[in-house]
């Protein structure tokens, strides 16, 4: 199966060196200079997943993705400056399931690529775990409280995944971090307290997710 990508970046020489990258490697690549060209490439064409640059003209990668996260659970790669801590926590905190500070080695995103491409497409054994009046699909990575479907990016979908799986077991934020792709622990602080606004009545007082003390987090039902 071959997969659509559409990399949307102001970099004329690094958006042309992704595209012939990824095309090398078997994917179909789409090149967008901006978030319009993108959106306009978008209505005619079904993507599976976007690479996304932070800082472009008129409207950031940031906005963009606090946008597209209305209506759609498409992955989302977001490429920041090096060293600008900021950027990529604004990044997870808009809805982007992974990121990666420039400059990087095109093998580096391939593996990112693949990673969450392959997540999407795996069916695990286990089915349904519970929690209160919520339900996580461990096979389709969906989350509902009663009926209603809530949207959970695929970097929230992996924790939840892991810690359903761990239910009652604290998880230590270091094994999280191995299992989602090596992304660092500040990372994975951030995209629990995003659960939490989603699962918690009261996200500062926790009863489903909560802290364990100098062992990590857990799920309780």
């Amino acid at each position: 199966m071959t997969h659509n990508i559409l990399v949307i970046d102001d970099d004329t020489r690094l958006r042309t060196l992704l595209g012939r990258f990824l095309g090398e490697h078997g994917f179909t690549v789409e090149l967008a200079k901006d978030t319009a060209e993108a959106k306009s490439l978008m209505q005619a064409i079904k993507f599976d997943l976007l690479i996304v640059d932070v800082m472009m003209p008129n409207e950031t990668g940031v906005e963009f993705t606090i946008a597209l996260r209305q209506t759609s659970k498409i992955p989302i790669i977001m490429l920041t400056a090096r060293g600008d801590f900021d950027d990529r926590i604004k990044g997870l905190e808009a809805g982007a399931d992974d990121y990666l500070p420039k400059p990087f080695e095109p093998k580096e995103l391939l593996l990112r690529v693949n990673n969450i491409l392959k997540r999407i497409t795996s069916q695990p054994k286990e089915t349904i775990c519970t929690f209160g009046n919520f339900s996580f699909n461990l096979q389709d990575l969906r989350l509902k409280k009663g009926e209603e479907f809530i949207h959970i990016t695929d970097s929230e979908a992996k924790i939840l995944s892991i810690l359903c799986k761990e239910k009652g077991n604290a998880v230590p934020r270091e094994t999280l971090s191995a299992l989602c792709g090596g992304i660092d622990e500040r990372s994975i602080d951030v995209q629990i307290t995003r659960l939490r606004r989603k699962i918690e009545i009261n996200p500062k007082q926790p009863h489903y997710l909560q802290t364990v003390r100098n062992r990590g987090y857990v799920i309780y039902g």
